[in-house]
């Protein structure tokens, strides 16, 4: 199975009035088609760095980060910004929708970007929103449908380019539970019946539970790297009977 994203001892430092600080120290990441990837850890840990510089929008201070088989260390900003809109679609927490726009320009917009012909991006916008159950609302405007439905037409968005790779940034993080619960329903439908490569910053265990495999982030270092199942198991507690007894553990 081909890697969409490998990272080789992956640096970051920012600068401060007393030099130099690490964010990110020495990651090495292999995602490969098909995967479904949830990045969790606290806050500092470094997730937010780390995603942005998988999508490209900020770059490592060290370390070598090949994307879709491009090496991208040594592109330019405008070779940059085409690896993105070909490679990556992104969702945020936000939505990040045009409101004087309908859902079906909304959708359009990246192949617009892609100077794709009108006809062609506008029947694209649509299958893809029928894709994702809005298929009778093209023409609506965002403020007339719910978070939700909002959420539905940026994932939308962020598949119509048929991109190698989806990042999704907190996507649940303006939603309620049930909706929540919906919108990783369809990422996994969409990660098992299309093969869509998904990697999800989250720092809900509920949510990441949605992913095959988690990795965990603590100071900047990947401090876990496995199936979802294993890496969200609550720790025992130290001295606890349960830690030695093979009784199952309990904790928060």
């Amino acid at each position: 199975m081909a890697s969409v994203i490998e990272l080789k001892q992956i640096v970051k430092d920012y600068p401060s009035g007393v030099g130099p600080v690490r964010i990110l120290h020495g990651i090495d990441l292999t995602i490969e088609s098909g995967e479904f990837v949830a990045i969790m850890g606290p806050s500092g840990s470094g997730k937010s760095t780390l995603m942005n510089i998988l999508g490209c929008l900020d770059s490592a201070s060290g370390g070598d980060f090949t994307l879709a088989s491009e090496q991208v260390n040594t592109l330019n900003d405008d070779q940059l910004a085409d690896l993105r809109n070909r490679t990556i679609g992104f969702v945020f927490q936000g939505f990040n929708l045009l409101p004087r726009s309908s859902l079906l320009d909304n959708v359009a917009l990246p192949l617009t970007y892609a100077g794709v012909a009108k006809a062609e991006r506008e029947q694209r916008a649509s299958d893809m929103l029928a894709r994702v159950g809005l298929g009778q609302r093209t023409q609506a405007l965002p403020s007339e449908i719910s978070g939700g439905q909002q959420q539905r037409v940026a994932i939308a968005r962020a598949l119509v380019n048929r991109p190698a790779l989806i990042l999704a940034d907190e996507p649940t993080g303006n939603l309620d539970t049930q909706t929540s619960a919906e919108i990783m329903a369809l990422f996994g439908q969409l990660n098992r019946e299309e093969g869509i490569t998904l990697v999800l910053v989250t720092h809900e265990p509920d949510i990441a539970a949605h992913a095959q495999r988690l990795v965990r982030l603590v100071d900047g270092h990947k401090e876990f790297d496995g199936p979802a199942s294993e890496g969200l198991k609550p720790a025992p507690i130290a001295g606890s009977s349960t830690a030695t007894s093979g009784a199952a553990p309990c904790g928060g």
